[in-house]
């Protein structure tokens, strides 16, 4: 069987489904034959409707055609081809399949519907997130957007990286709900970020850019997840808001980057207390959405905090976000519930240039009237 590649589910192929009918009418004949006492040929109606659910509607008029070809020969063998209820049994069959067939067919045009519709809405998505890396500032950059499966509606899982007079700057955020108003939503929180990220000095005044264009875009009990970080001279600012903390990977350990004190969604007004660490060269962060906090196997969550470094920490950060990534869908057998999305960034060591100040400040530090 063919497999699904998202999920890793078996899949069963058109072709797969019109065998198994055929040899459900098969046996349903020997049985018939074999016990000819029993009349089996009414059993006939139900490979119509396999070959329904798991093939095309031409296949369904097939199976239903060797379905009435073999009633027809049972009774010519049972002596009762001319037997009322004999014809009554072979118009069944002949109903029933006009049937499945139709239901086949409505089928078929709602399935090509869906997926025009998933087409369409990947693209948007794709529109929306562009490729990152593989190098930002001084931060060596890798990034991967994990779907849960083909067929469930897009995420609004969201993330941008951007170098910026004042740092490289990266948004990691995960948009209430699901499809085209999600992606919709994910769209104006970056089109806002990627004006803002080059304009506002302070980081705050990012969020609080970022909350009015949530505000503006949805309703009361519409909100958006996210975390922004900032790394300027080897300096590393964390501002987050409702989302899963970045963890810092350092020579073997993992920090988990918890805000000082918890700050609502972007679309409740959040007020963000900065966590502020100093990088070494080496560091690597890991940011993602909260569908891999939720990830679970058995009611047992992935133990992302737990294996971050074992996982992620070695090889280049594509490496890492493969590794991670496999050991995910290891962890639960291919079946996720919900959209991922992953960033990781390794912080190489300080990029300066020949007019730059020889040490960097805070944002919240930095006045920018003065520029003390």
């Amino acid at each position: 069987m063919p497999t699904n590649p998202h999920l890793g589910d078996p899949v069963v192929s058109p072709r797969t489904g019109v065998v198994a009918a055929c040899l459900l009418a098969l046996a349903i004949a020997a049985f018939d034959v074999a016990m000819p006492g029993l009349q089996f040929v009414g059993l006939l109606v139900a490979p119509p409707f396999l070959a329904a659910a798991l093939s095309t509607y031409r296949s369904t008029f097939v199976v239903g055609t060797l379905c009435f070809v073999l009633g027809t020969g049972l009774g010519m063998l049972n002596g009762a081809a001319l037997d009322p209820r004999q014809v009554l049994r072979l118009a069944a069959i002949l109903v029933f399949t006009a049937l499945a067939a139709w239901l086949s067919m409505l089928g078929d045009r709602t399935t090509k519907r869906v997926a025009t519709l998933s087409k369409l809405a990947v693209v948007a998505q794709q529109a929306v997130l562009r490729p990152l890396g593989p190098r930002i500032g001084g931060m060596n950059v890798a990034v991967r957007y994990v779907s849960a499966n083909a067929e469930a509606d897009i995420g609004g899982d969201l993330y941008e990286a951007l170098s910026t007079p004042y740092g490289t700057r990266v948004l990691i955020g995960d948009v209430r709900g699901k499809g085209l108003e999600a992606v919709r939503l994910a769209s104006s929180v970056l089109g806002s970020y990627r004006h803002v990220a080059h304009e506002r000095v302070d980081l705050r005044a990012i969020v609080a850019d970022l909350d009015r264009a949530v505000a503006r875009s949805v309703g009361y009990e519409d909100f958006v997840t996210a975390c922004l970080i900032e790394e300027r001279g080897g300096q590393l600012t964390v501002l987050n808001c409702g989302h899963p903390a970045p963890l810092l990977l350092r020579q073997g350990t993992v920090i988990p980057l918890e805000p000082p004190s918890p700050a609502p969604p972007l679309g409740f007004l959040p007020v963000v207390r900065p966590r502020v660490e100093r990088l070494e060269p080496g560091d690597r962060l890991l940011l993602f959405t909260d569908g891999l906090a939720e990830a679970r196997q058995d009611g047992e969550f992935f133990p992302i905090r737990e294996r971050a470094w074992r996982i992620a920490g070695h090889g280049t950060v594509e490496d890492g976000l493969t590794s991670l990534v496999n050991a995910l869908r290891g962890w639960v057998h291919g079946v996720l519930d919900d959209d991922i999305a992953l960033i990781l960034l390794e912080y190489t060591g300080v990029e300066r240039k020949a007019d730059a100040p020889s040490a960097a400040r805070p944002t919240w530090e930095w006045d920018p009237i003065s520029g003390d």
